[in-house]
């Protein structure tokens, strides 16, 4: 887990769950501490992936595939030693946390319970409904439309119920750009603002060739 100074008071990471259809937030899940590492990965979208194509070797088809990896760590001690400061998850240890993230992989029971009834009715379901779309808030410049790509949960700690009060999740997801979902979507909008603040962080470097002892390039 990260320590700060006391001076200091730190941004709280986590993921907002959004409705699909409004783009409301559904549910925010915040993390208790910080990551303490943060592994991103980009993978860039060349169009001349073939040695040799020298027409195509420097033209992009669109923006980098990005994945971020890392690990969350949460623990219920909190809320069993003041149950009145947590009364709606009281009793239940990190089982509400940890369903809250875990629901972004699963469709509705509606859904499910509608897929099977056209089923039973010889039909089937063209385009499967939405899922709520997954967003994760690392501070306020970077707030990411993601998909869960991988999710691996260690429950650590045990109340007398069996529910779990101490996990670590290690964490990976896929950012979800303009070419996944379009412009008009939500997260696609999302997506744009992320890509906006990487323009404007990189505006702000003001180094020269003659910084690395070379006259020009």
């Amino acid at each position: 887990m990260t320590h700060f100074p006391e001076a200091a008071t730190p941004a709280r990471g986590g993921f907002v769950l959004l409705d699909p259809v409004t783009g409301r937030p559904v549910r925010t899940l915040a993390f208790q501490f910080n990551p303490d590492t943060l592994t991103r990965t980009l993978q860039p979208q060349g169009a001349g992936e073939e040695p040799g194509d020298r027409l195509e070797v420097l033209r992009l088809k669109g923006p980098p595939h990005e994945t971020l990896r890392f690990e969350a760590e949460f623990d219920a001690t909190e809320q069993l030693a003041d149950p009145t400061r947590h009364p709606r998850e009281a009793g239940n240890g990190l089982g509400p946390a940890l369903a809250a993230l875990e629901l972004s992989l699963y469709p509705s029971v509606a859904a499910l319970t509608s897929e099977d009834q056209l089923a039973d009715r010889g039909m089937i379901e063209i385009a499967p409904l939405e899922s709520a779309l997954l967003v994760l808030v690392l501070g306020s410049k970077r707030v990411l439309p993601v998909r869960l790509t991988e999710l691996s949960i260690t429950e650590e700690a045990f109340d007398s119920a069996l529910d779990p009060i101490r996990a670590k999740l290690s964490i990976g997801v896929r950012v979800l750009t303009v070419h996944d979902v379009g412009f008009g979507h939500k997260a696609g909008q999302l997506y744009l603002q992320y890509h906006r603040q990487k323009d404007r962080w990189a505006a702000l470097i003001t180094d020269s060739a003659a910084s690395l002892g070379v006259a020009s390039i």
